[in-house]
């Protein structure tokens, strides 16, 4: 199985920390965004090869980071790829970055997909396990009762087995409290079908874009987690994941230290 982060975004809400500067390399609570996310993508041992694309401005940052990587011998190896877009106007989208990586690494495998700036709790390894149960393309959910929140994102209705019967992006009523991550594994024999979706004209932008065309061809199954979701899109939501994670590092080496993990840091 191949791994594509998607990482070809330019942060205008995070703007002036990413004006010059990728997403996916700030740090928190002493790690890169993207060194979080590959840490959980080396516990899961389907995976034998991760490629990131990026933008041509922050090209560089994203292959310096790959290099160290490569000189450390990490594995899975990184790849990184230049999308060409130079500027947010100019941005091809989710999807036509997720077709480009797959045709300029030629991937022929399983995929698994995962957006470059959304940390999580949850192993991968548990969700390729339930994609290889299921046999079929794969999405994940978590349930979210926040109804505003649940107004932003893309909304899945689900059957007792987990298939998916419905989607919406960005629902006015939403029709479930299952919120979908960027989070996908798609068979080898699916990847045909996204050049078909984007070819008939279909919205390369977000990610989610895709699911709603492909759940009326194949069959579609959520793997449902529960633990929790940081999706880095603001300064506040940076904020949040710097304290949180700060707050579990300080528990984590405190307890090491044989000290009090509630007391001041």
């Amino acid at each position: 199985m191949k791994c594509v982060l998607l990482a070809a975004g330019y942060a205008t809400r995070l703007y002036p920390l990413t004006r010059d500067f990728p997403k996916s390399l700030l740090e928190v609570a002493g790690k890169t965004i993207l060194e979080r996310i590959i840490e959980k993508i080396e516990n899961c041992h389907d995976i034998d090869e991760i490629v990131l694309v990026t933008n041509a401005r922050f090209h560089a940052q994203f292959a310096d980071f790959a290099f160290a990587r490569a000189a450390r011998g990490a594995h899975p190896e990184l790849s990184v790829i230049d999308d060409g877009s130079t500027d947010n106007d100019k941005r091809l989208g989710a999807l036509a970055d997720l077709a480009l990586a797959v045709d300029a690494a030629g991937i022929r495998e399983d995929l698994m997909v995962l957006a470059g700036d959304n940390l999580f709790s949850f192993e991968l390894s548990d969700f390729v396990a339930f994609f290889q149960e299921k046999a079929a393309d794969c999405i994940t959910a978590h349930p979210l009762d926040d109804i505003e929140a649940l107004r932003r994102t893309g909304v899945v209705e689900l059957d007792g087995e987990g298939l998916v019967t419905g989607f919406e992006e960005k629902p006015r009523e939403p029709r479930s409290h299952f919120a979908v991550p960027p989070f996908y594994i798609y068979r080898a024999d699916s990847l045909a079908l996204l050049r078909e979706y984007l070819g008939s004209g279909g919205n390369p932008d977000a990610p989610g874009n895709f699911v709603p065309w492909l759940i009326g061809r194949r069959k579609v199954f959520a793997f449902r987690f529960e633990g929790r979701r940081w999706d880095i899109g603001s300064h506040e939501s940076l904020a949040e994941a710097r304290r949180i994670f700060g707050a579990e590092a300080r528990k984590v080496f405190g307890a090491e230290a044989g000290g009090d993990a509630s007391g001041p840091a």
